[in-house]
This record gives C-alpha cells, sequence and structure tokens, in this order.
C-alpha cells in the first residue's frame, strides 16, 4: 500500500511534465506567426515579457519576499532561462523545429548522462541517443543546415541544463514564486533585445493575440508546470524525461505546421518514447526531492 502511495507524485510530476512539453512546441509553433513582424527577438520579448506580467498579476510573489533567500541561485535561472529562449528562437529561423530541439535536448541528455550511475539507466540513455541520430538528418543533408542555427540550438542546450540544474534549487528556495520571479529577470534580458530589433512593431494591436497565446503556451503554462515536476522528480530523470520534446515537436510540425515525416523518423519518436516510458518507470522513491512549498 505504501509503494502505491508513493507512486502517486510521481504520476502526477510526469503528467504536468507532459502537458508543459505539448503546451511548450504548439507554442513554439504559433512564435513562427510572429517571426516576419517582429523577428526571434521581438517574439523572445513578448514571450518573456507578456507570460511574466501575467504570472507577477497572479501570483503578487512581493508578498513572500520578507526574508532573505538564495538570490544568486534565482538570477541565474532567469538569466538561464531568458538566454536559452533567445537563442532557441534565433535558431528557429534557419532551421526546422524538431532538429533545433534534437539539438537542444544535448542539453538535457549530457546532463542524464553525467549523472548516471546503475546499467538500466544507460540503456534508456543509449535509446535516447538512438532516436536523436534517427531524427537529425546525418547522412547527406547535415551539411544542408544552417551552422549558426546548429549553434543557437546547442547555446539552446546548454541553457536548458543550466534551466534544470538552477530551476530546481530556485524551485526550494523559492517554491511557486520560482517561476514568476525567473520568468521576470528572463524578460528583463529579452525585452531590450526586442525592443532594439523591432521597435515600434512591438505595439502593434494586431499581434496581440499571437503574442498572448505564445506568453501562454511557451512560457507561463509550461515553466508552472515544471516547476512542480522539478521539485518532485530528480534532475536527472526529469532530464531524460525530457527525451520526449523531439518527438512532441515532431508531431507539432505534422499537426500545426502541415509537415511530413519519413517512416524512420517515426521510428526514432517511438524509440524516444520507449527511452522517456522506461526512465519514468525506473524512478526510485528515495530519490525524488521535496515537494513544491505554496
Amino acid at each position: 500500500m505504501s509503494s502505491r502511495t508513493n507512486l502517486g507524485p510521481i504520476v502526477l510530476a510526469v503528467g504536468m511534465l507532459l502537458i508543459s512539453m505539448v503546451s511548450y512546441q504548439c507554442g513554439a509553433s504559433l512564435a513562427k506567426h510572429l517571426f516576419p513582424q517582429v523577428g526571434a527577438q521581438g517574439a523572445t520579448a513578448f514571450r518573456l515579457g507578456l507570460s511574466a506580467l501575467m504570472l507577477l498579476l497572479w501570483r503578487r510573489p512581493w508578498r513572500r519576499l520578507g526574508k532573505q533567500r538564495n538570490w544568486r541561485v534565482l538570477w541565474g535561472y532567469g538569466l538561464s532561462m531568458g538566454a536559452m529562449n533567445m537563442v532557441f528562437y534565433m535558431s528557429l529561423r534557419t532551421i526546422p523545429l524538431g532538429i533545433a530541439v534534437a539539438l537542444e535536448f544535448t542539453g538535457p541528455l549530457a546532463l542524464a548522462l553525467f549523472g548516471s550511475r546503475r546499467w538500466l539507466d544507460f540503456v534508456w540513455i543509449a535509446l535516447v541517443v538512438a532516436g536523436l541520430a534517427l531524427l537529425l538528418p546525418l547522412r547527406g543533408q547535415m551539411q544542408a543546415l544552417d551552422p549558426v542555427g546548429v549553434m543557437y540550438a546547442l547555446a539552446a542546450g546548454v541553457g536548458w541544463a543550466l534551466y534544470i540544474v538552477l530551476g530546481k534549487k530556485a524551485g526550494v528556495a523559492y517554491g511557486a514564486d520560482a517561476v514568476t520571479l525567473g520568468t521576470s529577470i528572463g524578460a528583463l534580458l529579452a525585452i531590450p533585445f526586442g525592443i532594439a530589433h523591432a521597435g515600434s512593431a512591438l505595439l502593434s494591436p494586431t499581434l496581440l493575440p499571437y503574442a498572448l497565446g505564445v506568453a501562454v503556451l511557451s512560457s507561463a503554462l509550461p515553466y508552472s508546470l515544471e516547476m512542480v515536476a522539478l521539485t518532485r522528480l530528480p534532475a536527472r530523470t526529469f532530464s531524460t524525461l525530457l527525451s520526449l520534446e523531439p518527438a512532441i515537436a515532431a508531431l507539432a510540425g505534422v499537426a500545426l505546421l502541415d509537415e511530413r515525416l519519413t517512416l524512420l523518423q517515426w521510428v526514432a519518436i517511438a524509440t524516444i518514447i520507449v527511452a522517456a516510458a522506461g526512465t519514468a518507470l525506473s524512478v526510485q522513491q528515495p530519490m525524488l526531492a521535496e515537494p513544491l512549498a505554496n
């Protein structure tokens, strides 16, 4: 009975992480509609600026900041969030969504690899690597990818790994307010770049529905759900579960961008899903973090 009870928080955390990944990829697809008008920088400013405003009005975190906390971790978390979003959108200007996410995933994958101790962990990671290898066009087409876009996606992977590590610590220190405060710090980084690139185009009322959709789907909702998952799952498990991101990105491309996948790419998606499911089933209860404080 005890083991069944202990499984509840794990299932809840995994479910929230799945919802956040679907939301994130839907928001990324929607954000591409903003690129012609405001560029990747403007889309990032919309995303983080509006989501920070929404979260600040909802959470009002200033009411709970009376005592001294770990400000370095919070600023590191927020700046890594802002930089990660900026360079990821910069990569989407020149390389496809699925490939950008696959390259970005090298950050969490490296984090999962460094934290592994059991032989079974390496089985799941090997499946992830195999799936990513099948997703990436390594045979003949890789040279057609824009090298600058590839570098931006890899830089986003570094930011993603930092986001996981620092986000877990920020969640312990600040509870649910960590997302609000971190998003606000990320917005402080992104907005000046957006203004410098897009200028008055950011004030266009016709772009507001897209901007609000991107803010909710790509930041406010997924980051809030991810923070709950971060504080209930080990960083290694969280990182490996994120292996679903390339698969979800590919599915979002099919559903929202009318992209077509080959049989080999579907095999890759199935491989990654098996690895993610195996990781979720092999979570050990003693490794779980403390629950998120409200």
